[in-house]
């Protein structure tokens, strides 16, 4: 299954190369929300709060009475994922909170768990050359996302594994990295990061993998046609 991604900064849809570098920006929401009504789950992102600039809340509010979103973006605590259900989130997207000293962090994950339900719980794990990254991608820890997602699975619904390597460049995604995080969980996995093709897709939707994408969408090189179908 093909989930399109709206990332938020400023108030406008942005999409950023490796996090950084904008590449994309609009104000037009309203027609973003129209070409992704059909989908069964969208992927929301508030930039500003992730980098703690802000945030776009009422934006995120109305999104969510629109369109069915797994949002994220400096979810740092159980109540702000709370906050973000009762704004209309249909799962929560947790990254840095759930490690601790260089470490994945069980416990912190389980607050999140009971505080919303582990099924609305989506355990974000970024990988940059090969090694777990935090804190906005700055932060690398000793550890891969084999061994975190291993470590968390107990308390996240699904897991939203980014290859932060191919993020944004549009030359597509690692599909063995994908494979080994989701050979290691029973838990949905969704996949991030240079997605582009169709092909690409496909394949990580034949190992039981659904894909995350944004830039392929605003550049026009994907074709939405026919991609708004959930998995039998």
């Amino acid at each position: 299954m093909l989930i399109p991604s709206i990332d938020l900064k400023g108030g406008k849809v942005v999409q950023l190369v490796q996090g950084e570098r904008l590449a994309l920006e609009s104000n037009d929401l309203d027609e973003w929300i129209r070409r992704f009504i059909r989908f069964p789950r969208v992927q929301l992102i508030d930039l500003d709060a992730a980098m703690g600039s802000g945030n776009n809340d009422g934006i995120v509010r109305a999104i969510c009475r629109r369109l069915p979103c797994q949002v994220g973006g400096g979810v740092r605590s159980a109540d702000r994922a709370v906050e973000l259900c009762e704004a209309g989130a249909r799962k929560v997207i947790v990254g840095s909170a759930l490690f601790s000293g260089g470490r994945p962090a069980p416990d912190q994950a389980r607050v999140f768990a009971d505080a919303v339900g582990v099924d609305r719980v989506i355990g974000a794990v970024d990988s940059r050359g090969g090694r777990v990254v935090i804190h906005g991608w700055k932060t690398a820890l000793p550890v891969t996302a084999v061994d975190a997602v291993r470590a968390l699975d107990p308390h996240c619904g699904e897991f939203l594994y980014t290859h932060v390597d191919t993020e944004g460049l549009m030359r597509g995604t690692d599909i063995e990295a994908i494979r080994a995080v989701r050979d290691a969980t029973t838990r949905p996995i969704i996949a991030a990061g240079g997605i582009t093709t169709r092909e690409e897709i496909e394949a990580l939707d034949r190992m039981g993998v659904d894909a995350v994408v944004g830039m392929a969408i605003y550049t026009g090189v994907l074709d939405l046609a026919g991609q708004d179908r959930p998995r039998p």
